[in-house]
C-alpha cells in the first residue's frame, strides 16, 4: 500500500496566527510592523481565507477516491474483521507555513506505520520557490527520523489531461458570464516568482504555466488569451511579469472591454486570489473601464479530486513497474 503526503502553503486560522505565519515565510525573521499591519489589513478586507478548510476537504475526497480503487482483502480473510477497518491508502496533510507542518505530517506518517508514500503538492507547476521547497522540507523531515519509509515526489501535473479538463470546466463557467466572449480576453494568472528563481529552474515554471494555458485554450478553442502574474513579493529584485494590473491597463488602451481572469496557478481560493484579483484587480479594471470576471477556482471539486487521484495512481504504478 502506498500512502500520500499532500502538501500546501497554509494560512493562519485567525488573526493571532498571522505574525508566526509571516515570520515563518520570512525564514524566522519577524516582519516590520508596517508589513505586518498591511497583511492583517488584507485578511480583514477579504474576511477569512478558506484555504485550510478547502484543502483538508480535498484531502479527504482524495483519500476516499484512492480507497475506492484499492483492492481490499488481497490475501483473504482468515478471521472475522473488526466492525470498522481502516483499509486502503491514507492521505496525510502538511503545510509549508502553518499547522500541521510538513514535518508534523511526516512524523505522523512514521508513527502510523507508513512504509511507502508519494508526495503531492496542491500547486500544479514546478518552481524552485514552490514544489522544490516542499520536497526539501519533506526529505529533511525523513532524514531527521532516519528514513522510516520510502518516498517519491510528484514533480508537477501542469499538463495532466484530467487537471486540464477540470480547469477547462471552470474557465467555461466564467465565459458564460461574459457579454461578448468572442471579443473578450482571457488572462491566465499565476503567482509571480523572482527572475533569479526562474533562471535557476531553467525557465521551467513559466514554460509549464504556458503549457497549461495552451491546453485549456485548445480544449475551449480560445485564441485571445494571455499569461499574467500576481502576488509579487515586496522586495527590490525583479519578479516575473507582466502583473495582472499592468495587463489590464494595457488591454484597456487596446480597446478591450471585457476580461476573464482564471487563476490557474492557484487551485484553491485564498488571500492572494480574493485580494489580488477580486479586490485589487477589480479596482484596476473599474478604473480603466474594463469589465472583469473571475472564473471559479478548482477548490475541493470532485472532478479536481478525481484528477489528483489519477495523478497519484499513475505515480504509484510507475514506481512499482
Amino acid at each position: 500500500m502506498t500512502d500520500v503526503l499532500f502538501m500546501y502553503y497554509g494560512t493562519p486560522y485567525d488573526e493571532e496566527g498571522i505574525l508566526p505565519y509571516y515570520t515563518d515565510i520570512r525564514h524566522g525573521h519577524p516582519p516590520p510592523e508596517p508589513l505586518l499591519e498591511e497583511l492583517k489589513a488584507r485578511y480583514r478586507q477579504i474576511g477569512k481565507s478558506p484555504l485550510n478548510e478547502i484543502t483538508h476537504a480535498l484531502a479527504r475526497r482524495l483519500e476516499a477516491l484512492l480507497r475506492l480503487s484499492y483492492p481490499y482483502y488481497r490475501e483473504g480473510l482468515g478471521a472475522p474483521p473488526p466492525p470498522r477497518e481502516d483499509l486502503g491508502p491514507r492521505v496525510f496533510v502538511g503545510t509549508k507555513h502553518a499547522e500541521p507542518s510538513i514535518q508534523d505530517a511526516v512524523r505522523a506518517m512514521a508513527e502510523a506505520g507508513v512504509r511507502r508514500a508519494v508526495g503531492l503538492v496542491a500547486a500544479p507547476h514546478y518552481s524552485a520557490r514552490s514544489i522544490a521547497e516542499y520536497e526539501e522540507r519533506a526529505r529533511a523531515a525523513l532524514d531527521a527520523l532516519g528514513h522510516p519509509f520510502a518516498f517519491k515526489m510528484i514533480p508537477s501535473y501542469a499538463e495532466h489531461p484530467a487537471y486540464l479538463k477540470a480547469q477547462t470546466e471552470r474557465v467555461l463557467e466564467g465565459l458564460w458570464r461574459l457579454r461578448d466572449p468572442k471579443r473578450a480576453v482571457v488572462l491566465f494568472s499565476a503567482h509571480s516568482v523572482p527572475l533569479r528563481s526562474v533562471e535557476k529552474d531553467g525557465g521551467v515554471y513559466p514554460k509549464q504555466l504556458a503549457a497549461t494555458a495552451r491546453g485549456i485554450a485548445r480544449l475551449l478553442g480560445l485564441r485571445n488569451y494571455r499569461l499574467v502574474y500576481q502576488s509579487a513579493g515586496r522586495t527590490d529584485e525583479a519578479w516575473l511579469g507582466p502583473d495582472v494590473n499592468e495587463a489590464l491597463e494595457a488591454l484597456a488602451q487596446e480597446g478591450v472591454k471585457e476580461v476573464l481572469v482564471a487563476a490557474i496557478g492557484f487551485p484553491a481560493d485564498h488571500l492572494e486570489v480574493y485580494y489580488d484579483l477580486d479586490y485589487e484587480a477589480q479596482a484596476t479594471a473599474r478604473r480603466v473601464g474594463v469589465r472583469l470576471v473571475r472564473a471559479p477556482s478548482l477548490n475541493a471539486g470532485l472532478d479536481y479530486a478525481k484528477a489528483l487521484a489519477a495523478i497519484v495512481e499513475e505515480a504509484v504504478l510507475s514506481w512499482s513497474s
